[in-house]
């Protein structure tokens, strides 16, 4: 009786750790499909709204993509910071445009 109290009280880890896995696997499986089925439900309509570029937005090669007037002396080269002193505005009409030497 003691021998199986000892084989029992032995294997009780093994046996509770290998349970928590597969709850801890179903778990992430069905949030993986709840993943799947909202971005399914959203479509590839958004994504490729998503992916679009601005019309401002230049390719410079070496330095990648820059938005604004890149002539402009204020423009930040950067893809994210349109223009030093008016980094949310539009380049066109801007007072502040002064041409690149």
């Amino acid at each position: 009786m003691v021998t199986f109290f000892i084989i029992v009280l032995g294997l009780t880890p093994s046996l509770l750790s290998l349970w928590f896995a597969r709850e801890s696997s179903a778990r992430a499986e069905a949030r993986l499909q709840l993943a799947i089925d909202s971005f399914a439900a959203r479509g590839l309509a958004s994504l490729q709204h998503s992916l679009q570029r601005s019309p401002d937005q230049h390719y410079v090669e070496g330095v990648g993509y820059m938005i604004g007037d890149l002539t402009c002396k204020f423009n930040a080269r950067s893809s994210y910071i349109r223009c030093a002193v008016n980094p949310s505005g539009s380049c066109q009409d801007c007072s502040h445009y002064q041409q690149t030497d």
